[in-house]
């Protein structure tokens, strides 16, 4: 097998494992809280009914209401809601909460009931940012030599031109296209899926939420009545991990045009690259070299001038 399907392949059964993990976080987050969800709807509408059905509302009365819907919308359950609309733990909106979870994003419009939930929150989001994290660079390190390296090396052959002039060249490139297909676009495709979104708002959303700032007052297939809202949820949440991924592959793109304009020198800073000597070597293989030469030093017969000679105390 060559070097570069082994590549593949590892790279798309890590994020073939990402994927897998995803979706076992929202089955169990599902499990957990969708009938902690419907008790809590149960008791709105109850309490609903039995403020209705009074001729004359007390104040006590009117304060327990105002208490427990002020508690529900704040866990993203809304007493306007009729049961025909989908519940925010349904396998759709279950695996956009773990999405944003594990991103860092966390909108926060939509938050564990129970303590069950928040206990699987913290397990779950401690191995699945580092997770995350992962798969973003394995991703990244592939696509910089085709979007990054390759496409430098090809500009300053044709061109003639300095290196440095390429990399700032490159770099105002990728930066337009990024911000023209992970911003503006999107924009336009959710001020016109959205009703009360403009343009800008639609905006300020893709960049707090590329930004991994994610302020929660702008969150997408919220409205009452969306249509196909689970497909909605996974194609934002799609949206949401190759947009981190860009994000990302411009950082360490402008990593690599710093080194080449000599601002990291400048600066003392690591280049892009630079790994670092104690980086490369396996630690496994090291400890093994520094005990084989300690077993080496031990076994080694003692130089007879080495020898300490009594006549050397003084008497």
């Amino acid at each position: 097998m060559s070097p570069v399907l082994r590549s593949c392949l590892l790279l798309g059964g890590l994020v073939l494992a990402y994927v897998v993990y995803l979706l076992l976080g929202a089955l169990v987050f599902s499990a957990i809280e969708r009938p902690v969800e419907e008790d809590l709807h149960s008791e709105l509408s109850a309490l609903k009914a039995e403020i209705l059905q009074l001729s004359c509302i007390n104040a006590s009365t009117l304060e327990d209401f105002l208490e427990k819907v002020l508690r529900a919308n704040r866990y993203g359950v809304s007493a306007l809601r009729n049961a025909s609309v989908s519940s925010n733990w349904d396998l759709a909106s279950s695996l956009f909460f773990a999405n944003t979870l594990v991103t860092t994003v966390g909108y926060g419009h939509t938050t564990p009931l129970s303590d069950a939930g928040k206990a699987f929150s913290i397990a779950y989001a401690l191995f699945g940012v580092p997770f995350t994290m992962l798969v973003l660079t394995a991703c990244v390190q592939r696509l910089m030599r085709p979007l990054t390296y390759r496409p430098i090396a090809l500009w300053q052959q044709w061109s003639g031109w300095q290196p440095q002039t390429v990399a700032a060249g490159h770099f105002v490139v990728l930066l337009t296209v990024v911000v023209a297909a992970f911003f503006v676009l999107p924009a336009v495709i959710f001020s016109s899926i959205e009703d009360s979104w403009s343009f800008l708002e639609a905006f300020y959303f893709c960049f707090i939420s590329l930004c991994t700032i994610g302020l929660g007052d702008f969150v997408p297939g919220e409205q009452p009545n969306q249509r196909l809202r689970p497909l909605y949820k996974l194609s934002v949440m799609v949206y949401l991990f190759v947009g981190l991924m860009v994000m990302y592959l411009v950082l360490r793109t402008f990593h690599k045009l710093a080194d080449v304009q000599g601002w990291t020198a400048f600066f003392h800073l690591p280049n892009c690259d630079d790994e670092g000597e104690e980086d490369k070597e396996p630690i496994v293989e090291a400890v093994n070299e520094t005990v084989q030469a300690e077993e080496a030093a031990a076994s080694k017969p003692l130089d007879p001038g080495s020898h300490v000679s009594y006549n050397s105390f003084s008497k």
